[in-house]
């Protein structure tokens, strides 16, 4: 049996709040995050997501998007706008997975821009340009 005295106490300011259903505890209003969890962890997985999805109807698992949605249990369109994400250029993937900065464009916008030229996304990602093509979406 221990004495009180040789006791140690350790207390850390922490709240916890409800986030989707889920308890999350909150850090103390002065953290700052280190440089290695800079990338939104929703973008690294689902372009991780995204290139699974590629490479099961490449090799010819599915042949549609309708039979992938089944499989995985999501919605059509929702596969279909996620599914997109593997088709980002490079660069963007780069950034994206690997930079020091935060990405400057949302998860949902990051939907939309495998249809541009690459030079354009990278533009985007950067946050060089705050003009979007499907802001009216």
């Amino acid at each position: 049996m221990t004495k009180p005295d040789d006791t140690i106490r350790v207390l850390i300011p922490l709240k916890m709040r409800k986030r989707n259903g889920r308890p999350k505890i909150m850090p103390p209003a002065g953290y700052r995050p280190s440089e290695d969890q800079v990338q939104d962890p929703h973008i690294l997985r689902a372009i991780g997501r995204a290139w699974g999805w590629r490479r099961r109807m490449d090799a010819g698992e599915f042949a549609t998007i309708q039979e992938l949605a089944e499989a995985v249990g999501l919605a059509e369109r929702h596969v279909s706008r996620q599914l997109r994400l593997a088709y980002l250029a490079p660069e963007v993937l780069k950034r994206l997975t690997c930079g020091r900065e935060a990405s400057a464009v949302s998860l949902y916008d990051l939907c939309f821009l495998p249809g541009d030229a690459w030079r354009d996304q990278v533009a985007v990602v950067s946050g060089q340009t705050s003009d979007t093509p499907w802001a009216g979406v």
